[in-house]
Order: structure tokens, then C-alpha cells, then sequence
């Protein structure tokens, strides 16, 4: 769990788990989309209005009221949606790893950060700052929207990464559970997956799941690899060729050694 030091990704589990469990992250990401989505746009919108000519919303509301609306709109979407970009780009400053969260967040910081002290204390900027009106132009629009487009993007990698990680299980779900293992007294014994080791001899007869990598030590068969190749023909296999877990033996009895 946790985010890289380098790119600030997300990290992935080296060892893919047979549990469907949500993705937090992606929970998370969707829940702060969503509400970025619903305050950026009206935000957008809002501030879009003054290329209507004669610009009548500034025109009717004072520029306090004005100004007070997109900070009203814009501060939940960068300092709550936003948050876990400022921490990534934050820790990518600290480790001297910088990525792109570092843009992100030093761009958007910035923005909302000059647009609230332009807000509330605009006597601190000198004239040569100023628009029309003598205002200091604001640019919470800009972080805002950047912040819900960036969290467009990683809800989008998530939900990907998401659906490979159900595709891995998917496969890993056809191997077998248990092998059939011969021992050094020749005798045979049924054994769970994690039980094998390296050097095992292991029995698969006709119509079962071979059921880990291995190699052919005795026998010869025909080996369906559908579930890797696509391909619907058998094929023949002899001593010392490789043998994929989850194939199926069709024909023949052998042994294998892993």
C-alpha cells in the first residue's frame, strides 16, 4: 500500500490475490471525481460568462459577490479533491523525485493561492496587476478544473488496472487446486498447490489440469493450451518439453517434474 517515491503512482501488490476485493483508491478517486465535477462546472460556467458581450453577471453582482462565488465553489474542489495531489507532489519535493504531481500541485496551488489573496486582500497587488475595473483577475476556474480533469485521468487508469487485476484472477482461478504428488516410496498423495516444490514429481492423468509449470520426465501426451494460446488443437508433448499450469492433459499418463 502506498504511492511510489519516483512517479508518485500507486503501488500494485506483487502477489495477485484470488479475493475480489475493491480498490480504495478507486473508491476514493470516484467519490472526489464526482464532487469535483459537480462544483468545477458551475464554476466554469460562471466565470465563461464575461465573453457574453456587455458581460451582464459582472455587470449586476458586485465584484465581492463575484469573487466570493468561485471561491465558495473552487476551495472544496482543491483543497479536498485535490488533497492527495498536493500530498504526492509534496513527498515527490521532499525525496527530489519530481513527477507530475509536483506540476500539479505547484500549478494549482499557486493559482487558487493568488486567486484568495486577490479575494481578500487585493491592496497587496500593485496597479500594473489589475484589469479593467481596477480588479485583480482571479484564476480559481483554472484549478478547479485542472484538478477534476487530472482526477478524470486517474479514475480512468484505475478502473483500468482494475479490470487486468480481475483478468489475472480470472486466469489464476482456472489453475488447480491440488497435485497429485509421488513420493520417494513411490507411492502417491494428493497435496495442495502451495505444498510443491521445486524437484516434485507429480502425476496428471488423462483429462486433468496440469498444476503447476513443469517438465515432461516420463509418458507422452497431448496438452490442450487454449487458455494461453487460443489455440484449439492439442498439443504433442514428449520428455523434456515444458508444460504450462492449468493446460490440460487430454491424452496419455505421465509425470511431470517442477
Amino acid at each position: 500500500p502506498g504511492s511510489c517515491s519516483i512517479c508518485g503512482m500507486a503501488l500494485e501488490p506483487e502477489e495477485v490475490s484470488l479475493d475480489e476485493t475493491e480498490n480504495p483508491e478507486l473508491i476514493d478517486f470516484t467519490k472526489r471525481l464526482k464532487i469535483s465535477v459537480a462544483l468545477a462546472t458551475p464554476l466554469l460556467i460562471f466565470t465563461m460568462s464575461d465573453l457574453i458581450p456587455g458581460q451582464p453577471v459582472q455587470m449586476k453582482l458586485p465584484h465581492w459577490i463575484y469573487a466570493g462565488i468561485q471561491f465558495l465553489l473552487a476551495t472544496p474542489v482543491v483543497l479536498w479533491a485535490g488533497l492527495p495531489f498536493f500530498e504526492r507532489g509534496w513527498a515527490s519535493i521532499k525525496t527530489r523525485h519530481l513527477n507530475m504531481f509536483t506540476l500539479i500541485a505547484i500549478g494549482t496551488g499557486m493559482s487558487y493561492a493568488f486567486s484568495v489573496i486577490g479575494t481578500f486582500l487585493p491592496s497587496v497587488f500593485p496597479e500594473n496587476l489589475r484589469v479593467h475595473g481596477g480588479q485583480i483577475p482571479l484564476y480559481y476556474e483554472a484549478a478547479a478544473t485542472i484538478i477534476a480533469l487530472v482526477l478524470l485521468g486517474q479514475v480512468l487508469e484505475l478502473r483500468a488496472r482494475s479490470q487486468t487485476g480481475n483478468a489475472i484472477r480470472a486466469l489464476l482461478g482456472l489453475a488447480a487446486k491440488t497435485a497429485r504428488r509421488i513420493n520417494s516410496d513411490g507411492l502417491e498423495e494428493d497435496v495442495s498447490i502451495e505444498n510443491i516444490r521445486l524437484g516434485d514429481f507429480l502425476r496428471v492423468r488423462p483429462g486433468e489440469k496440469v498444476p503447476v509449470d513443469g517438465e515432461l520426465t516420463a509418458g507422452h501426451s497431448t496438452i490442450d493450451e487454449s487458455m494461453i494460446s487460443g489455440e484449439p488443437i492439442p498439443v504433442e508433448k514428449n520428455v523434456g518439453d515444458n508444460v504450462t499450469g492449468a493446460t490440460v492433459n487430454a491424452t496419455g499418463d505421465r509425470k511431470s517434474v517442477v
